[in-house]
């Protein structure tokens, strides 16, 4: 038998070692990628993540020219720093006119009450003084209609002296003058008969003058009534008053547009000069601490809890990994809060894995970088740290 050439037996080993070398690097991908499973089976990430947080809009209550403005773009502020001012004086001329409303108001109410205590004061009185008056005025009547009477009285017998008079004095046996007499007597009995007629007559004028005011006197209550209705009337215009002033005020104030929180400026979107409207965004301002929202898919959900560890990896600071955990997760997914939620009731059905947002806060903060919102982050949540 011949024997194997030397060129032969050289190429066997090479394929053998080949053969090694394959089955070697074959174990150790095996052992990897067992390594890998074991390593990350309860991890789970999501490249749909970016940092949240914090952010209102800065705009004025009131409108008008800006004559000093303090802030620039990007400018951290304190609670409290004046980010700038609107030109106050219409507001403070409001101030005024408002204050002078109240001031007239104030004295409107202070003569509605002093005619409320004063009628309170004489209504007894006069309700006296006109009783009084009826009683005199009826006196009155009664004394005239009784010097009538007598008027007449005294007519009569005037007029009998006067006729017997004549009759003597056609007899002689009484002189011309006694007879004058007689008829300037009886000529005065007549006036003064027609005079206590007259005094009657304004006697009953009287009465019914006194009985009218009497009838006054006893409307007291109904002018206590119309004077307190007017002071209630009077008290609703102070606190007319003073609201109209508390919002001028207000106003006033709102020229001077403060930070509400400690932050900083972004989005800054005004000159000094400028003219602003109400409600008018003229910045942002982004305060507090950020967070990170993941939108995992619904089928990484079924094991993560609240308090589950995460790591964090920000797009901006490659190999800085930040600590954090889950906070909470959101009841519903982002398709369904949409501006246009999908309407699967119509129309063919495809399903799509939903994605679900996820807070994440950090256990740290951050130090000395900066993270913006909306920077792109990858976060890793240990499924099996945290509570069960």
């Amino acid at each position: 038998m011949q024997a194997p050439t030397p060129s032969l037996t050289a190429g066997r080993d090479k394929r053998r070692v080949r053969m090694l070398i394959a089955g070697g690097l074959g174990l150790v991908a095996l052992a990897g990628g067992a390594v890998y499973w074991f390593v990350t089976r309860d991890i789970v990430t999501t490249d749909d993540a970016f940092i949240d947080g914090d952010a209102l809009e800065i705009a004025p209550r009131v409108g008008g020219p800006v004559v000093e403005l303090r802030i620039t773009d990007n400018q951290a502020v304190k609670q409290g720093d004046l980010l700038l001012r609107i030109d106050p004086r219409d507001y403070q001329v409001a101030v005024e006119n408002a204050r002078a409303a109240l001031a007239a108001a104030t004295a409107q109410a202070g003569m509605a009450r002093a005619n409320l205590e004063l009628t309170g004061a004489t209504i007894a009185a006069t309700l006296a003084q006109a009783t009084s008056a009826v009683e005199h005025a009826r006196a009155a009547v009664l004394q005239n209609q009784a010097q009538i009477a007598a008027a007449e009285a005294e007519q009569l017998r005037a007029r009998q002296d006067q006729l017997r008079y004549a009759q003597l004095m056609r007899d002689d046996f009484a002189s011309r003058q006694r007879h004058e007499q007689a008829d300037a007597t009886a000529l005065t009995a007549d006036a003064r008969l027609r005079g206590a007629k007259e005094a009657v007559k304004v006697a009953e004028a009287q009465l019914g003058e006194a009985l009218a005011q009497l009838d006054a006197a006893r409307t007291g209550p109904q002018q206590v009534a119309v004077r307190e209705a007017q002071m209630r009337t009077a008290d609703a215009q102070i606190a007319a008053a003073q609201a109209a002033l508390d919002q001028a005020e207000l106003n006033l104030s709102y020229t001077r547009l403060t930070a509400p929180q400690d932050g900083v400026v972004t989005k800054r979107a005004v000159r000094q000069g400028d003219v602003v409207q109400k409600d008018q965004q003229l910045a942002a301002l982004v305060f507090g601490t950020p967070w990170v929202v993941a939108n995992f898919k619904e089928t990484q959900l079924a094991r993560m809890r609240p308090g589950q560890p995460v790591e964090v990896s920000v797009d901006a600071y490659p190999g800085v990994r930040f600590a954090g955990h889950v906070d909470s997760i959101q009841r519903g997914t982002g398709a369904r809060f949409s501006l246009l939620p999908a309407e699967n009731a119509t129309g063919n059905f495809v399903k799509v894995v939903q994605r679900v947002p996820v807070k994440i806060v950090f256990d740290v903060l951050p130090g000395p970088y900066v993270l913006s919102l909306g920077m792109s982050v990858i976060p890793r949540v240990d499924l099996a740290g945290g509570p069960p």
